[in-house]
This record gives C-alpha cells, sequence and structure tokens, in this order.
C-alpha cells in the first residue's frame, strides 16, 4: 500500500514538473500518467467514468459552441467599443473587464465566465493592437477569485451550502454575522492596487470613434438565457451532477439549430465544432483521472489529517493551516475532493475543541477557492483561459501566469483571512 502510494505521489510530481519545463505538451503527460495510473490500478478502471467530472467538460464543450456564435455575430466587438468609451487607457480597460468577469463569476461557474467574458477581452487587444495574454489571465484568476462570494458561485460553494445546511442568503448574512460573500469582496477590491502597479506600463490612451454594428443577437440571447438558467439550476434541489452540462449543451444544440434554420446552410455548425479547444478538454480529462487516483490512493486523506493535526488545539494556528495549506494544495489538486475530505474533518475538530464550525468552514473555502489561481492549470477557468490564448498564438507558460496568479492569490486571500478571523473567531 505505501509502495503505491509513494508510485501515485512520484508520478503525480513528475507530471507537473513536465507541465512547467516543457509546457507545450500538458495534454499528453496528464494523459500519459492517468493511463499509467489505471494500467497499475493506482485508479480502478470501475472508478473511472465516475472520477471524470462531466459536467465541467459538457460546460466548457456547449458554452465554446455557443461562444463560437456570439463571436462570430461581432457583439464582444461591440461590448468592446462600449468599454473602450469608458475607459482612461489601456490600465483601466483590464481592470475593468476583471471586474466584470467577477460579477458574473459570483453568480455562475467560472469556466462559462472565462468562456463568456474572454471573446470581448480578446475583441479588445485586437482593436488596440496589444497582447492578450496579461488581460485575459486577468479575467481568469478574478473568475476563479469571485467563485466563493455565493452559493452558486463554485462547486466547493455548493458542496458546503448542502453539508453545513446554509441558504444562498447565509453567504451574506449568517447568526447575526456577515458572511464570507464580504471577505471575497473585499478581497476582489484589494486587488485593484495589484493591478495598477502591475499593469502601470499600459498608461496608452483608448479610444473608440464608431461602434461596431452586431449582425445576429440570437447567440447573446443564447447566453443570456444560460447565465439565467444556471442560477435558477442552483436554487432546484436535487439535481443531477450533470445538470449544469446539460444546461449547457442543449442550448449550444438549440442555437446551432436556430443558425441552421436562418442561413439553410451547415457552415455555421461545422466551423463551431470545428473550433472546439479539444487540447484543453483532453488536459482537463486527463487531471480528472489523475486527482482520482491520488485521491484513490489516499494521499489527499493524508494531507488532510495533516493539517488538522498540525494545528492541534490552538485554534488561531489550525485556522491559519487550513487557510493557507489549501492554497497550497489547490494550486495543485483539484479542490472539490480536497474540500470533500476536508470538511468532515473540520467538523470532528471543531466538536473536538467546542466551538462553532463556520470559522474553518468558511477559511477552507477561501483558501480552497483562491489557491488554484497560483498556478496555470490550478482551476478549470485558468485552463480555460491558457487555452483560448494558445489558441490565439500565445503559448503561456508557469512564469507567465504566476506574475499575475501570484499577487491576486496572496492578496485576495489575506484579506478575506483576516476578515473571517475577526468576524467569526
Amino acid at each position: 500500500m505505501i509502495s503505491m502510494k509513494l508510485f501515485a505521489l512520484a508520478l503525480f510530481v513528475l507530471m507537473y514538473v513536465l507541465m512547467i519545463t516543457k509546457p507545450a505538451h500538458r495534454p499528453l503527460y496528464a494523459l500519459g500518467v492517468a493511463v499509467i495510473y489505471l494500467l497499475t490500478g493506482v485508479l480502478p478502471v470501475r472508478e473511472l467514468f465516475g472520477t471524470i467530472n462531466w459536467n465541467v467538460l459538457m460546460m466548457i464543450s456547449g458554452t465554446m459552441i455557443i461562444v463560437d456564435f456570439f463571436i462570430e455575430s461581432r457583439m464582444p466587438n461591440l461590448l468592446a467599443d462600449i468599454l473602450l468609451e469608458k475607459s482612461k487607457n489601456v490600465m483601466w480597460v483590464t481592470i475593468y473587464m476583471s471586474l466584470f468577469a467577477g460579477i458574473i463569476s459570483a453568480f455562475i461557474d467560472n469556466v462559462a465566465t472565462v468562456l463568456m467574458v474572454a471573446p470581448v477581452g480578446l475583441a479588445i487587444c485586437r482593436k488596440l493592437k496589444i497582447n492578450p495574454v496579461g488581460m485575459i489571465l486577468s479575467i481568469a484568476v478574478s473568475s476563479n477569485l469571485q467563485g466563493a462570494a455565493t452559493l452558486v458561485g463554485d462547486t466547493t460553494s455548493i458542496m458546503l451550502g448542502d453539508y453545513a445546511n446554509m441558504n444562498f442568503m447565509n453567504f451574506f448574512w449568517m447568526l447575526g454575522r456577515p458572511g464570507i460573500f464580504f471577505a471575497v469582496e473585499l478581497g476582489a477590491l484589494a486587488t485593484v492596487p495589484i493591478m495598477m502597479v502591475l499593469f502601470r506600463k499600459d498608461k496608452e490612451p483608448v479610444d473608440s470613434k464608431e461602434r461596431t454594428k452586431v449582425e445576429d443577437y440570437v447567440p447573446t440571447a443564447m447566453l443570456l438565457l444560460m447565465v439565467l438558467a444556471l442560477i435558477c439550476a442552483s436554487f432546484i434541489p436535487d439535481t443531477p451532477s450533470v445538470i449544469n452540462g446539460v444546461i449547457c449543451c442543449v442550448l449550444a444544440v438549440v442555437t446551432i439549430a436556430l443558425d441552421l434554420l436562418k442561413n439553410r446552410s451547415g457552415k455555421g455548425a461545422l466551423r463551431a465544432v470545428k473550433n472546439l479547444d479539444l487540447e484543453t478538454l483532453l488536459l482537463l480529462t486527463g487531471l480528472f483521472v489523475v486527482i482520482g487516483g491520488i485521491t484513490e490512493a489516499g494521499i489527499i486523506d493524508d494531507f488532510a489529517g495533516f493539517i488538522a493535526k498540525a494545528g492541534g488545539k490552538n485554534l488561531f494556528l489550525l485556522y491559519t493551516i487550513i487557510v493557507w495549506g489549501s492554497v497550497l494544495i489547490s494550486a495543485f489538486v483539484d479542490n472539490i475532493p480536497y474540500v470533500a475530505t476536508m470538511l468532515p474533518v473540520l467538523t470532528a475538530v471543531t466538536r473536538t475543541l467546542g466551538v462553532e464550525p463556520y470559522l474553518l468552514y468558511f477559511g477552507l473555502l477561501t483558501g480552497a477557492t483562491l489557491g488554484g489561481n497560483l498556478t496555470p492549470i490550478g482551476a478549470s477557468a485558468n485552463i480555460a483561459a491558457v487555452g483560448l490564448l494558445r489558441k490565439e498564438g500565445h503559448e503561456v507558460a508557469f512564469r507567465d501566469f504566476m506574475r499575475i496568479g501570484v499577487p491576486f492569490t496572496l492578496t485576495a486571500v489575506l484579506v478575506g483571512y483576516l476578515y473571517i478571523w475577526f468576524v467569526w473567531a
């Protein structure tokens, strides 16, 4: 058992080393390790189907198809024109785009947010003839940052709400105290000065003398309908785990059907399917299997137990280790199995200490949600953003991502960490 665990951990570390040093073939590394896990029994073959997060893959696929029609309609160009009219210079365009993505991400999945907002950012960068890497990565990390703000913002938030019997309003106000929503929003505001420093050289003035004419409003309507449907689905109890993915795929099929009826041609459908980012989908599939393997091997359980023991009976030390330990772990491990493992562990610990669990719950959610921003493969939204940039001809190295992700994460987590302690300790 021990040798199998070490074998799984060694392969996991090797995969990340290769992804950092040789980023051009990330999907191959993830899929390669996934196959080895299956062949060696680290992950039993019978667990394969359940390990893959089909909901995320379906969401990305469906949203990508709708977004392709959205881009073709030229609506992103119109939104870019409007945003340019409101901005003083390139730096403020980037800041506004990041905050806009964050607001949307508080209510729908982070991946869907990136796939909807990033095309607008790309249209702006083309119009201004600037490198889009900084803006798109800022959109991605802002989307991840806001995931913990509401019950519907991220899968981990939904998990906490279900486990702790929290409703939508409990994220705003609970037990006579302000909830985690305000910790996230204060963290988001604190990242504005960070962006002003990161993009301080982007002071070129911007303007938009004429507005783009939109050729088709149906894709925009479908995107808005998707946002509304995703929000509504989050309030329906006992829905299937793939409900969000089904919504996105059904609306993608409807979008294709409407295009066929309007243009009497299948060119739009073929273009949208051809433009699916298969590299991103394959990378995510491989990572889901790999994370399933180290979970099956007990590595995540070991980390969770270590964190709980390291804090001992000192509540502040325990809280600190949980927040920052979760940040570090979530930079490399999918936060869904990690949070699922930690919630019952924290419940048991707080019972022993004789304190209410919400301080540790909120600390866990803050660290686990934001920690994915430390690396380009720490969160599905980051992988989607990097995939979009790759399609535009921009290869994103780990250091390029971390130049933005690390200061964003450390600032937002520090603010949330202090806020939650002083309000909920």
